[in-house]
């Protein structure tokens, strides 16, 4: 009867967890994830992630190249304002006033405006954050406003205290009662900065937050500092640079080829050999069409290190494919191999890339930097009498244009476009507005070029007017 019941306790199921995830098994026995907030885990390990984030961009071609791609189709020639206001006078001379201060908006005087937008992303994508400081500067002619662009480091993040008006210091930035950014603690100098000066400033300096732009990706809500991009490919990357080193120093000795001459009799000579050196050992060299006979008892012995097979192109594919998965582009645009696509593939992978591109363009770039420059920039502008405010609510809105994509095959794009634009799924605005032009620039190029045309008595197949005048004319005679 025992016998019995110990069978069929074997055989008895036991009862499973709902969630294959959630079980306690052999399999699961060593998985031990953290319970903590996004915000105490940066707190604790921002800063190793962002040194090695910086390092493995310096030094790995890889992780340079994907933030340079992030980078160049995400900004490119840079994200664009276009004046929504309905004041057509107001708004050209909006238009013209922001084109002179673009040049004028770095306080470092080393980029334009959307040189600042390239500088911003790239700091976000490898600190996890990016700051901006809003700076009042009267020794400008157009609007009196400067940017200057801080690094992640700049945050005083060991300030973590509760002051006595109730507001609370995490991480370096000040909150109130109802979680509300008051200000932040920033150094005056790169706290990495191997200069004199940055002993000289090492205390941080409350900036409020009205003047500050903290630029990051959120990932979770109530997160307050942002995480370095390349965190989850940073040991992968690491190991895979090694892997390579070596395989590379593996290569290298195998390339030296050597031989090694074994024989009975020590003072023979092979191969011409000549004199020892000052450890005794004499080297002997072969020629092209050399035919040596050798004695009875001598035999010549060859190095042949180990290959590595033919597994290293597909193992690296693979480790690369995995790379590129976790930065969020595709393998293409991390190595540049194109060897394996052809034009559905590449296509696909594209319209994919394009639309994270799209989100952060929008979500991260336009509302977390663009947006509040250009509130402050029209607020300075009235303020400075550079434009007269006029009775119109709705003067400071404003529509940011990305740069357009260029696409596998443009012309096989016009022609959907311009199929889309006769059937009315699109108007012409947005159409222009997608390749990265505003359209009353467009328009307003286009009748001076018809203007033009027409003066100096010029004819061209772009402009069908000319058929029609000329139609006109033949049926008046």
């Amino acid at each position: 009867m025992n016998l019995f019941k110990s069978i069929a306790n074997i055989f008895r199921k036991k009862a499973s967890t709902p969630y294959d995830g959630a079980g306690h098994g052999k399999r699961l026995g060593n998985w031990y994830p953290t319970s903590s907030s996004i915000n105490a885990l940066l707190a604790s390990s921002l800063s190793t992630l962002r040194t090695r984030s910086h390092d493995i961009v310096r030094k790995n071609p890889y992780a340079a190249n994907a933030v340079d791609s992030i980078v160049s189709n995400c900004i490119g020639t840079g994200i664009k304002p276009q004046s929504k206001a309905k004041n057509s006078e107001f708004r050209k001379k909006i238009q013209e006033l922001w084109l002179y201060w673009t040049d004028e908006a770095d306080a470092a005087g080393l980029c334009d405006f959307y040189g600042l937008q390239a500088l911003v992303l790239r700091s976000v994508i490898e600190c996890g954050e990016c700051f901006v400081r809003m700076k009042i500067d009267k020794k400008i002619a157009t609007v009196p406003l400067k940017l200057q662009i801080l690094e992640s480091e700049h945050l005083d993040s060991s300030k973590d205290q509760m002051l006595p008006n109730g507001n609370v210091i995490r991480s370096g930035i000040e909150f109130d009662k109802t979680g509300k950014r008051v200000a932040y603690y920033l150094y005056r100098e790169h706290p990495g900065e191997n200069s004199p000066l940055c002993g000289l400033n090492i205390d941080s300096v409350r900036i409020p937050a009205s003047e500050i732009l903290h630029i990051f990706k959120p990932l979770r809500p109530g997160q307050i500092r942002g995480e370095p991009w390349l965190s989850n490919v940073l040991l992968k990357l690491h190991e895979l640079d090694q892997y390579e080193d070596a395989e590379l120093v593996r290569k290298k000795t195998a390339a030296m080829f050597a031989g090694f001459v074994t024989r009975l009799d020590s003072e023979s000579e092979m191969f011409g050999e000549g004199n020892a050196n000052n450890n005794g050992t004499a080297f002997a060299g072969l020629e092209p069409g050399t035919m040596q006979f050798l004695d009875p008892g001598e035999d010549v012995k060859f190095s042949s290190p180990a290959d590595v097979g033919g597994t290293y192109e597909a193992f690296i594919k693979q480790q690369l494919r995995a790379t590129a998965v976790g930065l969020g582009i595709s393998y293409e645009m991390l190595t540049g191999d194109l060897s394996s696509v052809n034009y559905s593939s590449i296509r696909a992978g594209l319209v994919e890339f394009r639309r994270k591109c799209a989100s952060l363009q929008h979500n991260l770039m336009v509302f977390q930097f663009c947006r509040p420059v250009w509130n402050r920039w029209i607020e300075l502008a009235i303020l400075s009498d550079a434009v007269e405010v006029p009775n119109d609510p709705t003067f400071s809105l404003v529509k940011w244009i990305p740069p357009g994509f260029a696409w596998v095959d443009p012309q096989k794009e016009v022609i959907s476009q311009l199929n889309a634009v006769k059937a009315g799924f699109k108007s012409r605005t947005e159409v222009i507005s997608e390749f990265g032009y505003d359209i009353e620039e467009i328009d307003d190029e286009i009748r001076k070029e018809r203007q033009r045309e027409k003066e100096m008595g010029l004819v061209f197949d772009s402009n069908p007017q000319h058929e029609m005048e000329k139609d006109d004319t033949e049926i008046i005679e």
